[in-house]
């Protein structure tokens, strides 16, 4: 029997990628939310740890995939991830997340342009 623990790299992973665009969306997000004052320019210090965070990222999507897309093959046929419809959903969730947290990670890059 497999225990179903897919969700908590999933979670970690959009934790992590939060963290590693806290430097950079994190203050444009605030100020759209008409959130201001001089600690936003705190934020920034979170920079320097903006690659473990995207390590992080890389690796708990990569063990959350590697569970979602692997796993079912698996599984027991009692559990919920042997039903077709669940395994859907959680695609479809870890497709989002991954899409989200992309966004997050890049935004260093693309944040210059909608500026």
């Amino acid at each position: 029997m497999v225990k179903n623990t897919s969700n908590i790299p999933l979670v970690g992973g959009v934790v992590a990628a939060i963290g590693a665009g806290l430097c950079c969306a994190g203050p444009l997000v605030l100020l759209l939310l008409g959130i201001g004052g001089s600690w936003i320019g705190a934020l920034t210090l979170f920079e320097p740890y903006r690659a473990f965070f995207i390590v992080a990222v890389v690796l708990l999507f990569g063990v959350a995939g590697w569970q979602l897309f692997r796993q079912p093959q698996l599984c027991d046929s009692e559990l919920a991830c042997a039903v077709p419809k669940v395994q859907y959903r959680r695609k479809v969730i870890f497709w989002l997340a991954a899409i989200f947290s992309l966004v997050l990670v890049t935004s260093n890059y693309w944040l210059l342009w909608v500026l």
